[in-house]
């Protein structure tokens, strides 16, 4: 018998998308669909890409019934003020928000500028990101899917830091450059046509809220990464590709740290080692990876230092956001990891 599941916030982009994948989902019916915004209107009109694959309409948040998962796709700071009201409709809720992302509550007014309000609520939820915490997420009643530009960082940075490999004294730096869906689908001056057409800005130099997370989950052992992050807008729809420098305690070659990625991901589903000799696709590559739950992940060794490049490449729709939060459900609920998200992206697109 399928789940009753049902989405709030389903208006934005990352809901379009929960709305998209979950229909597609054996083991699911979608009961509900919530927009302040779009109450009454058919969900079609807004995403219209499902027209003839859904005839629901978006209800009110008051109008919500009971349901056996309930996912959450509200603005950041949004989702600690609304679950009090929405948490005994489900049993299990999967937010995509970045308000239970982080696990120390200082972290929030140093790097959201505000007091977290729910800190019991905090201490519940599981970070989302299968390839790091499968096992919590299988018994996880709350799961925190991970921010965007955070989880292709650190998709791209952890088995170096789990083999124990970097240099702790020197800082990791990384670039996030990223297309305009990341800001979501309310409209202002910077996603403006004549101002982000063309564009690559720099729109978050220092200081990123999701520079908390890459240093949360590549600590080992307590010890904490210096991480400097900056964030690049360009002229994408979907899209993410970081480029971090990690320097190494020791010179190791090219074979040790295929050995190390390899080790690290040979059984993960989604997980793409791309490092080609030749050829246009050589490194990865986000266009490739569009509409997909993929992360491509390559690296280049500096042979004149320690230094190692790594590059990641998501989809910030899917493995960013709503890719990955149908992959947590799957391991939650028992079912095939890949269901519902196992198709590759577009090419040529």
């Amino acid at each position: 018998m399928a789940l009753d599941v049902s989405i709030i916030g389903g208006s934005g982009y990352a809901g379009g998308e929960l709305v998209r994948l979950l229909l597609s989902h054996p083991e699911v019916n979608i009961k509900q669909v919530t927009s302040e915004r779009q109450v009454g209107k058919f969900i079609r009109t807004t995403h219209p890409n499902l027209r003839k694959r859904c005839d629901l309409k978006f209800v009110s948040l008051s109008r919500l019934e009971p349901c056996d998962v309930l996912f959450l796709a509200l603005p950041h700071g949004v989702s600690m003020q609304k679950l009090p009201e929405v948490r005994d409709l489900a049993p299990i809720i999967i937010d995509l928000s970045s308000d239970f992302r982080l696990n120390d509550p200082e972290d929030y007014p140093t790097w959201y500028s505000h007091e977290h309000n729910d800190l019991e609520a905090l201490g519940i939820f599981v970070y989302g990101c299968p390839e790091l915490h499968r096992e919590e997420i299988r018994s996880a009643d709350w799961i925190a899917s991970p921010g965007c530009m955070s989880i292709t960082t650190i998709l791209g940075l952890y088995p170096l830091f789990q083999a124990g490999v970097v240099d702790l004294d020197m800082p990791v730096v990384t670039e996030a450059k990223t297309g305009s869906s990341g800001s979501g689908g309310s409209p202002s001056p910077a996603s403006h046509h004549s101002e982000r057409s063309g564009v690559v800005r720099s729109f978050k130099a220092t200081g990123h809220r999701h520079t908390a997370e890459i240093i949360q989950e590549l600590t080992f052992d307590g010890a904490k990464p210096s991480v400097a992050f900056s964030a690049t807008a360009i002229e994408a729809v979907r899209g993410i590709l970081t480029t971090s420098h990690v320097f190494l305690k020791g010179d190791l070659q090219d074979k040790d740290l295929w050995k190390i990625y390899r080790e690290a991901y040979k059984e993960e589903l989604f997980m793409r080692l791309v490092k080609e000799n030749a050829g246009v696709h050589r490194y990865p590559e986000p266009k490739l990876l569009s509409g997909s739950n993929w992360c491509d992940v390559g690296f280049e060794k500096d042979p004149h230092s320690k230094r190692v490049v790594v590059m990641a490449a998501t989809d910030n729709l899917m493995k960013g956001a709503s890719g990955q939060a149908v992959q947590s459900f799957n391991i939650r609920m028992g079912f095939p990891e890949e269901t519902a998200i196992d198709f590759p992206g577009l090419h040529p697109i």
